[in-house]
């Protein structure tokens, strides 16, 4: 099989002969209104997301792309791997298996930017490394297709969603753009800006979501060995993510955000792919699969925001109880402040990125640092 860059006219899947399924079909004007609402919301969640990129860490994130390198070796390295070891480890149908393969070689989406903000991310790096893997899905979506499937002799001509991927750049750089001028010319403003938006943007997506679900319930392919893999796919990103930026020194932050990146995927890219390539009748046993992928990539992002936001909430209290302890034996010293106990957590967070390469790198959690850090003098 050979992936097929050309216009959406010369796939079969794109017949006015051909008929969706009852469970595929959407009203127009339902489905008119949810792609407006969506880019919509799209574009007012990157505009207060935008209200927390600094120009000038921007800027050094451009001028040394050591984190964003990382992000695209996962992003386009490990993410389509893993999807083909997984699809010829299950032997998973022609089909089906190219719906893993598709997904697991677009770009990052937006909703890691989401979930990078609650787990004190770098939103820096988290939004450049949403951009420069939609600009280099357009050349190494096509790639990666090629190199992969060259030993599964599909007959299927892939489309690839060029329009696509143009209005997702449209819809991430330009409302960005807009909140790095607002957070340069009103800081103050845009603190406000960007804690209402990340949570009205997590409601809203997690709305989506659910609608998407609901919308195309009839369409879904009760193929539990399917399910199953969409479930821990997100889950071997999110990890292979942590681990290659953790073995290569990146910061605490860093390696939550280039874990995100790596696990979400962009779903409405693999959507449109596989509307645009296949048959109606192949999609009944495809689509199920995008749809869990983001399903479940939801999921696990709200669990590891939960679980980042736990151990936040101890290290806090510990951190509280040594002060106290010490407050007793110093003459009833203060209590720590809001502002000493962030100043706490983000030594613990540089003090990880000076660990030198000698020291063990064993039993080092996703989010937890080292032991010896809180020692650290």
């Amino acid at each position: 099989m050979r992936a097929n860059c050309s216009s959406s006219s010369a796939c079969s899947a794109n017949s006015s002969e051909e008929e969706l399924p009852v469970g595929l079909q959407v009203p127009g004007n339902l489905e008119l209104v949810f792609t407006v609402m969506s880019a919509v919301m799209m574009g007012l969640l990157m505009f207060s997301l935008g209200c927390s990129v600094e120009l000038q860490k921007l800027w050094s994130h451009i001028r040394r792309p050591w984190g964003i390198a990382v992000g695209l070796l996962c992003q386009f390295g490990l993410m389509p791997l893993t999807a083909y070891l997984l699809a010829t480890s299950f032997s998973l149908k022609p089909v089906q298996a190219i719906a893993v393969l598709i997904m697991g070689c677009c770009p990052g989406g937006t909703i890691s930017n989401i979930f990078t903000f609650w787990v004190d991310g770098d939103m820096d790096l988290s939004i450049s490394m949403t951009t420069c893997s939609t600009v280099a899905a357009l050349g190494m979506m096509p790639l990666c297709l090629y190199l992969y499937t060259l030993s599964w002799n599909l007959e299927e001509n892939l489309t690839l969603p060029y329009q696509n991927i143009g209005i997702s750049l449209v819809c991430l750089t330009i409302p960005v753009a807009f909140g790095v001028y607002v957070n340069h010319r009103f800081p103050k403003q845009s603190k406000i800006i960007l804690k209402i938006g990340a949570t009205v943007g997590g409601v809203l997506l997690t709305v989506i979501a659910v609608a998407g679900v609901i919308l195309t319930k009839e369409s879904w392919n009760p193929d539990i060995t399917l399910l199953t893999i969409s479930f821990i796919f997100p889950l071997i990103g999110h990890v292979m993510g942590f681990l290659l930026a953790f073995l290569t020194h990146q910061s605490w932050p860093r390696c939550r955000t280039i874990s995100l990146e790596t696990g979400a995927q962009n779903i409405q890219m693999c959507f449109t792919m596989l509307q645009l390539s296949f048959s109606a009748k192949q999609l009944v046993q495809m689509l199920s699969f995008p749809l869990a992928y983001g399903l479940f990539q939801m999921v696990n992002g709200i669990l590891i925001i939960a679980a980042y936001k736990i151990y936040k909430r101890i290290l806090k209290n510990k951190h509280r109880r040594r002060n106290s302890g010490c407050a007793e034996g110093c003459h009833n010293k203060k209590s720590t402040s809001p502002k000493e106990t962030r100043a706490f957590l983000e030594m613990n967070e540089e003090v990880a990125v000076h660990r030198g390469p000698s020291e063990p790198m064993v039993g080092h959690s996703a989010l937890e640092p080292p032991s010896h850090i809180s020692s650290y003098a």
